[in-house]
């Protein structure tokens, strides 16, 4: 009897789907969204570094005029951290997100990669756990690939996107990858994968 992994070697995962990159690495199905446009990857930086002209201008009103604030100075202090608020906002909002099918032990590694060091969540969901795997149309039109799960018999079902902003016109690829997914989690339903 053949294995899922050796199902998976005879049908070839796509390049691409969405924005996920895809990629079989050795007993691994690895699926790791692309990088955002550099323009809001530098929306931070600029947010910060007009902060920092700010607060620089209002130190420097400060020490002109001594014993009084003036409201320009304490309004450039304002702007500046509502300005670094922002830059912090920004940030969170560039998250990539990541996900590992493991074959051997059979699970899902689901990650929420963060630009700062340390910040990277990570959740380690057994096949057994996994109840579902959705195809959501998203506005636009768009679609999105989403695995619902509950890690414990009774918890809470959670749900984590794997892939997004699929396009219509790869309705086709999409499918594949559904049905490919379904079939590893062992879900009803799915037929077999590349057939």
């Amino acid at each position: 009897m053949a294995s899922f992994e050796d199902a998976l070697l005879d049908n070839r995962v796509p390049g691409r789907l969405g924005d996920v990159r895809l990629r079989y690495d050795g007993g691994r199905l690895v699926g790791e969204s692309l990088p955002p446009p550099w323009e809001r990857r530098l929306l931070p930086g600029l947010c910060v570094g007009v902060a920092l002209g700010c607060t620089v201008g209002a130190a420097l009103m400060v020490g002109l005029e001594r014993g009084a604030v003036p409201a320009a100075s304490v309004g450039l202090a304002v702007l500046a951290g509502a300005l670094i608020a922002l830059a912090l906002w920004l940030e969170s909002r560039l998250g990539r997100r990541r996900f590992v099918l493991h074959f051997r032990s059979e699970s899902l590694r689901v990650e929420r990669l963060a630009w700062t060091p340390g910040a990277t969540r990570a959740e380690l969901v057994p096949f057994d756990a996994v109840k579902a795997v959705h195809v959501v149309e998203r506005p636009g039109p768009r679609y999105a690939l989403v695995v619902e799960y509950a890690l414990e018999e009774d918890g809470p079902s959670r749900r984590a996107v794997l892939v997004e902003n699929v396009r219509p016109a790869e309705g086709e690829t999409l499918h594949r990858v559904w049905r490919m997914l379904s079939n590893a989690f062992g879900l009803r339903g799915a037929g077999l994968a590349g057939g």
